[in-house]
């Protein structure tokens, strides 16, 4: 179905129709209403969801099931104040910024001034590292704060929904060209960084807690509703020590399953605050 609509003429035309946010608004308002509820054991049963780790008592709709509460001591935070963890489930890859532009392989380059419609924020992460996490439906769809500080205001950015599949990332420039939403962090250990949560091709909601707030690290952040979704993370230069086996793989092109809490590098050298 992808290859059709993003391969071929008469799938372009449909691609059209299915990327307006209009579709995914009413889409998302079905899936927040009862009448969504028979989706919710076929959609288990086909994800291999394991529901035990979750509370999965008294599901109203299918989105609350897509965005359910995992058990805690599921997901913990590894312990090292210095450890650079990561904010959600997902599949990581992870590349250098360079003149301005993240050039995955075998996908769409894009310039971080476009991504964040700043030329001015985008300057502050030259040299440094853009981490991409694709959640995929069966992925926990709650995301942290990789570490502890004060946040700004969110910023939204209108725009289409398409899919965050490979076959997309391939055509389009998927992430300068979706709905999504970001905020400026200052953190304890790893300076000024950006959170940005991108929509996909039938999401909801983009659901973030907090405006301005002073957050600890393994606090909520927020969560996605229904369908697959992107995380990034702009990392200043010389403020992390990435994980040498996750860069090998994303420097040929593989993704490397990570889960929220997990130990993906380190503080790059003494950080003065």
């Amino acid at each position: 179905m992808l290859r059709f609509l993003y391969g071929t003429v008469p799938g372009r035309v449909l691609l059209k129709i299915l990327t307006n946010r209009r579709i995914s608004i009413i889409c998302g308002r079905f899936l927040d209403s009862r009448a969504s509820l028979p989706l919710i054991r076929p959609f288990v049963r086909a994800n291999s969801i394991d529901l035990s780790q979750y509370y999965s008592k008294d599901f109203h709709c299918f989105n609350d099931c897509f965005a359910r509460l995992i058990k805690p001591g599921m997901r913990p935070f590894d312990s090292d104040p210095s450890a650079f963890v990561s904010p959600c489930d997902g599949l990581l890859t992870v590349y250098e910024i360079k003149e301005g532009m993240v050039i995955p392989v075998k996908q769409s380059g894009y310039s971080l001034a476009r991504l964040l419609h700043s030329r001015k924020l985008a300057g502050r992460f030259e040299g440094g590292y853009c981490l991409v996490f694709r959640l995929c439906v069966d992925n926990y769809h709650r995301y942290a704060y990789f570490d502890s500080g004060i946040k700004g205001d969110n910023h939204f950015i209108e725009g289409k929904l398409h899919t965050v599949q490979p076959i997309a990332l391939e055509k389009v420039p998927v992430f300068t060209e979706n709905c999504r939403e970001y905020c400026v962090m200052k953190t304890d250990n790893f300076g000024t960084a950006v959170q940005m949560e991108v929509g996909a091709m039938l999401v909801g909601k983009i659901k973030n807690h907090h405006k301005k707030h002073s957050f600890r690290r393994g606090q909520e952040k927020g969560c996605f509703l229904y369908g697959g979704s992107t995380i990034i993370l702009l990392i200043q230069k010389d403020r992390l020590c990435m994980d040498d086996k996750i860069l090998a793989a994303s420097a040929k092109g593989a993704e490397t399953a990570v889960k929220m809490g997990e130990k993906l590098g380190k503080v790059a050298g003494l950080i003065l605050r």
